[in-house]
């Protein structure tokens, strides 16, 4: 593949633009708003200057890569390529208006790819003549640091398709994974308790923020807590994709939007972004000391544990992908400890299962079922890697 093409001039359209302009392809990236290109060609310049003044790459390299590069409104100018990798607005009926418009324009073969992090890649195929050569392609932000790649098939996807994208995917020295195509696919469907079961914890006065972030860093050993991840990540994006998923699992319980995450998206408390989100960014403002408890710290932080446990063996049980991609992606995608499913053998199976069962029977909600799996594995003396 020779030619990539780009849609939207965002972070993250710039972000897989570099990627391939870094290995050598000619990469169109297109975005309707000019000002955006703009920005984009700017931010992309800083960018690799900061490199080169790093010595992670020479000069040469930098003008290579960015002229590789072409800046366009235009999707007419996607013609020539190869490859398109949509990167727009999380909305489907935008996704499809602009995937048909591009088949318009591009050859026979050219693969078209979403960038998205949750919508339905079949949805987006049906709006194709040709919805074999639909893909999700999803890139984890910012798409040149971050290793791993979702590679999202749908039901209409040829398996040259597939094998195409992977290939290519693989090439850029990614980590890529191969997931169903199901709500949130891997990372964004087993890491909703992270920020669900944190908010439900929060809301039942068990402990504040900062003592939650402090609990899951400290003990579990994860490099940011869920509000501070939430605060970096925006809170109006998490919670658009937790209200995403649970509207696209017909609201299964296990992903519950919170009030809590809701009223904060609502009053303008992103994040780090708007200066103030679950904890308040303002200049001289001191961030909250935690209650360093460690009793109810490693309560807080079992609690999410098994939570993100179940999520995670739940997925295999319904073969949203494989135990390793599994593990792999949570790793790569989201800079987890460990794997999760390891992490349950180490725990012990019995373990996970008598702690989720005391608290489906606590709080009688569906939310805190086992997994069928767990049971299964439990009753066979089984673990996910010997």
């Amino acid at each position: 593949m020779e030619k990539i093409g780009v849609l939207g001039a965002g972070t993250m359209g710039e972000g897989i633009a570099q990627v391939a302009a870094t290995y050598g392809h000619q990469v169109i990236l297109i975005d309707i708003n000019a000002e955006q290109l703009k920005k984009a060609n700017a931010s992309l310049q800083k960018i690799l200057n900061r490199l080169v003044e790093k010595e992670k790459i020479t000069q040469e390299k930098a003008n290579s890569v960015l002229g590789n590069i072409t800046f366009s409104s235009s999707i007419a100018d996607f013609a020539p390529c190869d490859l398109i990798i949509e990167a727009i607005v999380e909305n489907i009926e935008v996704k499809k208006k602009v995937f048909t418009e591009i088949e318009s324009k591009v050859s026979a073969d050219c693969i078209l790819a979403s960038n998205t992090s949750s919508l339905s890649i079949a949805s987006i195929g049906a709006t194709l003549s040709n919805p074999s050569r639909v893909i999700g392609i999803h890139f984890f932000n910012p798409a040149p640091l971050m290793p791993l790649v979702e590679i999202i098939p749908a039901v209409q996807t040829s398996e040259n398709t597939i094998q195409t994208a992977k290939r290519l995917i693989d090439s850029w020295k990614k980590t890529s994974v191969l997931v169903k195509d199901t709500p949130g696919f891997i990372v964004n469907r087993i890491a909703r308790p992270f920020y669900g079961e944190a908010m439900r914890i929060y809301e039942e006065g068990i402990a504040d923020f900062a003592t939650i972030d402090w609990a899951m860093t400290t003990f579990g050993g994860f490099k940011m807590g869920p509000f501070t991840l939430m605060d970096y990540i925006g809170n109006d994006v998490n919670y658009m994709v937790t209200e995403s998923v649970f509207t696209a699992f017909y609201f299964d319980p296990r992903y519950k939007p919170s009030f809590t995450q809701k009223r904060h998206s609502e009053a303008g408390y992103y994040g780090r972004k708007s200066g103030r989100g679950y904890y308040n960014y303002a200049e001289g403002v001191e961030l909250p000391v935690p209650t360093q408890d460690e009793k109810i710290g490693k309560e807080i932080f079992n609690r999410i544990l098994m939570m993100l446990i179940n999520e995670a063996i739940d997925a295999v049980f319904l073969q949203i992908a494989s135990k390793e991609d599994i593990d792999l992606a949570m790793i790569k995608g989201v800079n987890y400890p460990k794997g999760l499913l390891k992490w349950a053998d180490e725990i012990g199976l019995k373990n996970v299962l008598t702690q989720l069962e005391n608290m489906f029977h606590e709080y009688g909600e569906d939310r805190y079922r086992p997994s069928p799996l767990l049971r299964r594995m439990v009753s066979q003396n089984k673990q996910f890697f010997s």
